[in-house]
């Protein structure tokens, strides 16, 4: 697939006209900082690799109920005349309202035209319809606040972050992603390799600790590809939000050494085989940007 420039050039303008509108640090965050300076060298010079896809999340606020809706974006090459993979979450939404819409803005996304800049429609549709999906969950917790008397702060606030990195072949990071996960009481998985991923669920400060020490001091090719928040009043909510029992590490098995390229095809395979096993298969294209296939069997 041709990389072309011009398309290129017309995402780093939506991009500038984006962080021009929301300047706020947490408004727009970029999942790879060096993105933006990477595809301008790509433009700009005879720089050969391909640059980087251009992701971020953007936190869209809406006013009726009072809620933020962060709304991920992944640029494929060939945007704006592909559309991009755009995925919506909120602790204001349960696990089903997530799924509806979600659908119904991908519903929305395939009615806008080929070419056309297409990230503020998109926001304008989450201001104008995010509501009708969050209400019933707002109202249903508004009510049980006002029956048992107690703030919506004193439920536990759970996450679930979803981490991608470039690779994930050292030893020490090997024993240190597990060993952290249980010093902190977190479920999820590792996939070592090429690409490697990881995901931890839990309580919620417990997942933003493990997010802070597992990428500081020193792994620059990592980023937290999507978040997944709730509020559980009880040890059966909690249960029903985690989708793993424990943290594993995933040995599929390859033919040949991990991060070989006729090895990577399979593992992927493999891959949306467990998550759909644990039924969270809609992560791989986040992860990917393209609708998986099942290995072989």
């Amino acid at each position: 697939m041709a990389i072309r420039k011009d398309l290129l050039e017309l995402q780093l303008s939506e991009l500038d006209m984006l962080m021009s509108m929301y300047p706020g640090g947490d408004e727009l965050v970029l999942d790879n900082p060096a993105a933006p300076t990477d595809i301008r060298r790509f433009v700009d010079g005879p720089r050969e690799a391909p640059p980087p896809r251009l992701e971020f999340t953007l936190n869209v606020e809406i006013d009726e109920p009072k809620a933020t809706v962060a709304m991920w974006c992944s640029f494929p090459p060939l945007y704006p005349e592909v559309l991009p993979t755009i995925h919506l979450r909120s602790s204001k939404l349960s696990r089903q309202q997530q799924k509806d819409i979600n659908k119904s803005l991908n519903t929305f996304l395939a009615s806008l035209d080929l070419g056309e800049l297409c990230t503020m429609p998109l926001v304008q549709w989450i201001q104008d319809n995010a509501g009708k999906h969050i209400t019933l969950s707002y109202a249903e917790l508004q009510s049980m606040n006002t029956q048992t008397g107690k703030e919506v702060n004193k439920q536990t606030s759970l996450s679930r972050f979803w981490i991608y990195s470039h690779h994930i072949y050292r030893q020490e990071l090997l024993r240190k992603i597990p060993a952290l996960a249980k010093e902190l009481d977190l479920t999820g998985f590792c996939l070592p390799g090429k690409p490697g991923i990881i995901c931890v669920e839990g309580l919620t400060k417990y997942c933003e600790e493990y997010w802070h020490k597992l990428r500081y001091p020193n792994w620059k090719h990592i980023s937290c590809k999507h978040r997944e928040d709730a509020e559980c009043k009880d040890q059966n909510e909690e249960a029903d939000f985690r989708l793993f029992t424990v943290f594993e590490e995933l040995t599929f098995e390859a033919h040949g050494d991990y991060g070989l390229r006729n090895d990577y095809h399979m593992e992927l395979g493999r891959f949306l085989e467990y998550l759909k096993e644990h039924k969270c298969d809609y992560m791989f294209s986040i992860f990917f940007g393209v609708e998986g296939k099942e290995s072989q069997k």
